[in-house]
């Protein structure tokens, strides 16, 4: 019996966690498989403090870098319903330097209070997902030292989410709406909540060491190959991002761009495809929908070229379906394809582009 209990509070391994991602997240076979990892070790951390013994794990906070679309959002969303914690998204943009007016650092976890219901010990173990890092770099990029104009939206932001991603008792107002009225206000720890940053860093290349951007026959090879190079902590610190900063990020994950085969799986493979999605949508209205791959691969291509990634994916399959959708109470009974032709001729009236067949 005891044997037992001790198996069911086992933290999940990394192979479990990395499974049940594989199920939702499409590609990014490296990056799911350090998060895994880093996941595992939170668990651990977070089962050791409950046990009341002295620990030397330190925080597995991770920082995912990727172009939109990659799957940054996704994975940390799916990781937070594996290990059954509070899942908060933050845009890094909204805070401002405390004392200046915009939110102060600890309303995100006043945002991540009010998705716990208001449960200091389950906010105490959730994960906050910090997106578009990237806009909160210095830009004051004379002074490396920080030195010069005050950077309220930058530098400032950084240095106030240290105490935040190292770990202190933090005082966070229980209404996300009056962050300003500190007088309703509830103590939290944040050494065990894990803080997952993503950013695109798209201009990078332009504040590595080595040089600008490449020119003359063969530029494009070139740049092909310095886009696929691993990102060092000396660039991302070249570009604006504090030491100390990444210091607490101490897993760094660096996400690909997806190719169409991968896209074309997002649309199918996960159990919430979007596909999935509208078939039983419509089977509602006694409708049988089917998605031809030919016409499924005309929406992929339509996003690679236009670099959306799978977050685009959504939004112009809405585009392709909406008359459908429109008269599907007026034609039950029926089987809709959605096949090339017709993915083409909606495509076409969403911008004068002509696609490639």
């Amino acid at each position: 019996m005891e044997s037992s209990a001790r198996r069911e509070e086992a933290p999940l391994t990394p192979r479990e966690i990395f499974e049940r991602l594989d199920r939702f997240v499409i590609g990014q076979e490296a990056a799911k498989r350090a998060v895994a990892i880093a996941a595992h070790n939170h668990l651990k951390r977070i089962q050791a403090r409950r046990m009341r013994r002295q620990s030397l794990i330190k925080k597995s906070n991770i920082l995912l870098i990727g172009p939109t679309g990659s799957g940054k959002t996704h994975i940390a969303r799916n990781l937070a319903d594996i290990l059954n914690v509070p899942f908060t998204t933050v845009d890094a943009t909204e805070y401002t330097e405390a004392g200046y007016y915009g939110k102060d650092v600890e309303v995100m976890v006043s945002d991540l209070l009010f998705k716990s219901n208001h449960s200091v010990e389950d906010t105490q173990r959730g994960i906050i997902f910090i997106d578009e890092v990237d806009k909160i770099a210095r830009r004051t990029q004379g002074a490396r030292n920080g030195a010069g104009s005050r950077d309220i939206g930058g530098e400032g932001v950084q240095q106030s989410l240290l105490k935040l991603l190292e770990g202190r008792e933090v005082h966070v107002p229980m209404n996300v709406t009056q962050a300003w009225n500190k007088s309703d206000f509830v103590q939290v720890d944040t050494r065990d909540i894990l803080f997952i940053c993503a950013g695109t860093f798209s201009d990078l290349h332009d504040f590595g060491d080595e040089g600008g951007r490449a020119m003359g026959f063969g530029a494009d090879a070139l740049g092909a190959k310095k886009k696929e190079k691993r990102i060092s902590t000396k660039q991302l610190v070249d570009f604006g991002m504090m030491a100390e900063f990444l210091g607490r990020m101490p897993v760094m994950v660096q996400l690909e761009r997806l190719g169409e085969p991968e896209l074309l799986r997002v649309l199918t493979e996960p159990p919430d495809a979007i596909t999935r999605e509208f078939k039983e949508l419509l089977s509602l209205d006694d409708i049988e929908l089917d998605f031809p791959e030919a016409g499924l691969r005309e929406v992929v291509r339509y996003s690679v070229a236009r670099g959306l990634g799978a977050r685009g994916l959504r939004s112009i399959l809405e585009h392709v379906m909406s008359d459908i959708m429109f008269e599907a109470p007026e034609r039950r009974h029926r089987q809709v394809a959605v096949d090339a032709e017709f993915v083409k001729a909606r495509l076409s009236s969403l911008d004068d582009v002509e696609l490639n067949a």
